[in-house]
């Protein structure tokens, strides 16, 4: 995979995913719907045991779930675009002209987008800007330090895109493609993963190229008058595993979601829920709660580690101490 974008597919920089797993990920999104419908059967579920060949697998199921449903274009009722397809003049990025301001930005913020550029009138970065007008809520910044540019090891006419969720950064050489304000736009949105990330046709690709192997997921209803202080105690838990674990929000709320609530053998009145999973070999583990609280969060996820952690001690062990 490349950095670039294409006219349907937003790609990242590499990530570490078995061919067999690129090949779930990307066909669907670049060519046809259907193709994911057909190799998951009729109910849009991968089968426990092909899902165990691939790495990334639940996300991998989740996400072809999700395809199957809707395509990432289509589905605007189930992301919060409002604000996303508006363009405003108003916002424009910070000049940041030197190291020290650069490290400043991006430590200010969960995510953080920096365009990097010989020229700051080039045609990239007039459509910079205009991306910037796009997403208000995301802070832009732009530099043509070429000290700036040799700090993060980038060349020209690239945009990078910081996170601090799992401390990764993804991108964009706007040098070798066509790329405009809608596929910078496009890029943003599916990588700006933050410390609590709602899962939603978008940012799925984001979650599934995350470095982060621990995910947790909180199933809840959006529309809870409960939702607001449920939120506030899951992203105080997020805060205590940030570069351990992805904190994801998934709505039970949303119909496309359903299958994801399935999937995990859930209904409706078990809800809300925890849903936590280790993505290398698709070991996971679902608890309901009454209440989120940030001690049960946070013995569920040590809970969960310690296991992994004592599963893979024990398949190093050497032969001859099994016997």
């Amino acid at each position: 995979m490349s950095s670039a974008v294409d006219e349907d597919v937003p790609v990242a920089v590499p990530v570490k995913l078995s061919k067999a797993a690129q090949e779930w990920l990307w066909a669907p999104v670049a060519a046809d719907v259907s193709l994911a419908k057909e190799r998951t059967g009729a109910g849009g579920v991968v089968s426990r045991r092909q899902a165990g060949t691939m790495g990334t697998s639940v996300f991998l199921c989740l996400f072809v779930i999700l395809l199957t449903r809707c395509s990432p274009s289509g589905c605007a009722g189930d992301v919060d675009s409002a604000s996303h397809s508006t363009a405003s003049t108003t916002e424009k990025p910070i000049l940041l002209n030197n190291i020290a301001d650069a490290e400043a930005f991006v430590s200010g913020a969960e995510v953080a987008v920096i365009g990097f550029f010989q020229e700051p009138e080039s045609a990239e970065a007039s459509q910079f800007r205009l991306t910037a007008g796009r997403i208000p809520e995301v802070p832009f910044g732009l530099s043509t330090s070429p000290a700036v540019l040799s700090h993060y090891g980038v060349s020209a006419n690239t945009v990078t895109l910081f996170r601090r969720v799992d401390n990764d950064r993804r991108n964009l050489d706007m040098n070798n493609e066509d790329v405009d304000t809608e596929k910078m736009t496009r890029f943003v949105r599916i990588n700006e993963l933050r410390l609590v990330t709602e899962y939603n046709p978008v940012t799925a690709i984001g979650v599934m190229q995350s470095s982060l192997q621990f995910n947790l997921l909180l199933i809840t209803d959006k529309m809870s008058p409960k939702h607001p202080e449920r939120m506030r105690k899951f992203r105080a838990a997020a805060e205590l595993f940030k570069g351990k674990i992805l904190f994801i929000l998934l709505d039970s709320n949303l119909k496309s979601n359903e299958p994801v609530v399935s999937y995990f053998q859930l209904k409706k009145s078990q809800l809300p829920a925890l849903a936590i999973f280790h993505t290398p070999d698709d070991e996971h583990d679902v608890m309901t709660v009454d209440e989120i609280s940030i001690e049960r969060v946070q013995d569920f996820c040590n809970h969960f580690i310690q296991r992994m952690k004592e599963k893979e001690d024990e398949s190093e062990k050497p032969l001859n101490e099994e016997l």
